[in-house]
């Protein structure tokens, strides 16, 4: 490829006359009205050297170069960045109010497009809402026209958040166990056979020991408060001794 090199033109100094400052401005003044002229080094292919003169064609958006010394004129296109092509189609979706679930949300956007999952962020242990989830489309057009619309909606006082995650910031994990349904525990059947559950004469008494200690507790604070009354006796305190019965040897 063949070096380019521009030429400048020298200011005048102090030393240099009159009439000759005034023909250096003028040349400089002619050079600004003329194209910029540009010498190009000798070619390998041809081993011609060529002197052309540039412009530039603000209409097609393009350089044109013209030879001064004969040779074809050839047009050097400006490369425009091609925009990037929208391939998101996860979205994040914050701000989910209470009773806005899987079900809820699958009628709510499937309208737009279709969808490929949906997931919300749940509690491990109690399985509530983190009100926060996410969302894939198909298409990414769907994608972000939810994105651009939907994002700020009020819903049920809550103004959704919603908004794209480019694919390389999706994690690998993230629709794993997707369909996982969580299964609420029943603590008061649980609580109940916990309390109901047979016991041995040394977890009895140390369950009556622990009771008797928070009965004592109760009856110091109710009589600091200068409340004056008598706490009845617990029932079941005192349990019957296990009877002993001996039989009678038999006669040989």
């Amino acid at each position: 490829m063949g070096r380019i090199n521009i030429t400048r033109t020298r200011s005048p100094s102090v030393h240099t006359p009159l009439d000759q400052k005034l023909k250096m401005i003028k040349a400089a003044l002619n050079r600004l009205a003329n194209p910029l002229r540009l010498w190009v080094a000798p070619s390998t292919v041809t081993g011609a050297c060529l002197s052309a003169t540039s412009s530039f064609d603000s209409d097609q958006g393009e350089t044109i170069i013209k030879p001064l010394e004969g040779g074809p004129g050839r047009k050097i296109t400006q490369e425009e960045d091609e925009p990037v092509k929208n391939t998101a189609t996860v979205l994040y979706i914050g701000h989910i109010p209470h009773g806005f679930y899987e079900e809820q949300m699958e009628g709510f956007f499937k309208q737009f497009g279709k969808m490929k999952h949906l997931r919300i962020a749940r509690n491990r242990k109690t399985g509530k809402s983190k009100h926060y989830g996410f969302i894939e489309f198909e298409n990414p057009e769907v994608a972000k026209v939810v994105a651009d619309e939907i994002h700020n909606y009020l819903l049920f006082e809550h103004n959704l958040q919603i908004h794209i995650i480019p694919p390389e910031r999706v994690h690998p994990k993230l629709w794993r166990g997707v369909n996982w349904r969580y299964n609420p525990l029943n603590w008061t059947e649980i609580a109940r056979k916990q309390h109901n559950k047979e016991r041995t004469v040394e977890e009895h008494h140390r369950m009556v020991k622990g009771i008797l200690k928070r009965d004592e507790k109760r009856q110091r604070r109710i009589k600091a408060a200068g409340v004056e009354y008598e706490c009845p006796d617990l029932v079941g305190l005192i349990q019957p001794a296990a009877k002993k019965i001996k039989f009678d040897e038999e006669e040989d």
